[in-house]
């Protein structure tokens, strides 16, 4: 069956509308190692762990897909010292002062999802949406294109990673723990291709 096919009408025309108007970004500076983590749920302590692991890990980019939610947690974030790139997830809430704070803290914000090329490697970053269900069908639909090498989304809270194609899908997993009891973030070296997911105690 054709993924596109089990999205409803709506979802499938909102996929179209927004990966149609999407400005591709090229990063200029050099950026190996990605830190990925997602769906923080204003967890200062799960956050702060998470931003423990990066240091250790020593990344380029911190990338955060969604679900911040309040802007003393985006602070939080913004104290780690790399690069930032952060997209909107559903539950976040006043976005303008997210964005001021972002733009302010030295960071890129984004609504929705973002494509950018690190390195040669082109990227598409989403929260994403709906059920559980929906999310894996847009993100598969998307990697079906052919057009990314890497695909990270969020929402879900489980952590995945799954290949279609030649497109990496990767979902750090809840950095706040809340739904699964687990808390995780990525790690990418964007030359590579490896990854692996950390679990945060």
């Amino acid at each position: 069956m054709n993924l596109f096919s089990s999205l409803p009408k709506l979802t499938f025309n909102f996929f179209l509308k927004f990966t149609r108007s999407i400005l591709e970004d090229k990063l200029e500076v050099k950026i190996l190692k990605l830190g990925i983590m997602s769906d923080s749920h204003d967890n200062l302590l799960a956050i702060d762990k998470a931003l423990k692991v990066f240091r250790e890990q020593d990344i380029d980019l911190l990338i955060h897909l969604g679900d911040i939610i309040s802007p003393f947690a985006l602070s939080k974030i913004l104290e780690f010292p790399a690069k930032i790139i952060i997209v909107t997830g559903n539950n976040d809430g006043d976005l303008l002062q997210l964005k001021e704070l972002a733009i302010k803290g030295g960071a890129m914000l984004k609504q929705f999802m973002y494509s950018t090329v690190i390195d040669g490697r082109k990227l598409f970053l989403t929260h994403g949406f709906g059920s559980k269900e929906q999310t894996i069908n847009y993100v598969e639909a998307i990697a079906l294109t052919g057009s990314y090498d890497v695909i990270l989304y969020g929402h879900t809270h489980e952590a995945a990673a799954i290949s279609k194609g030649n497109t990496l899908i990767l979902n750090p997993g809840e950095t706040c723990g809340y739904l699964t009891n687990r808390r995780s973030v990525a790690i990418l070296d964007i030359e590579t291709m490896g990854y692996k997911i950390v679990e945060l105690p």
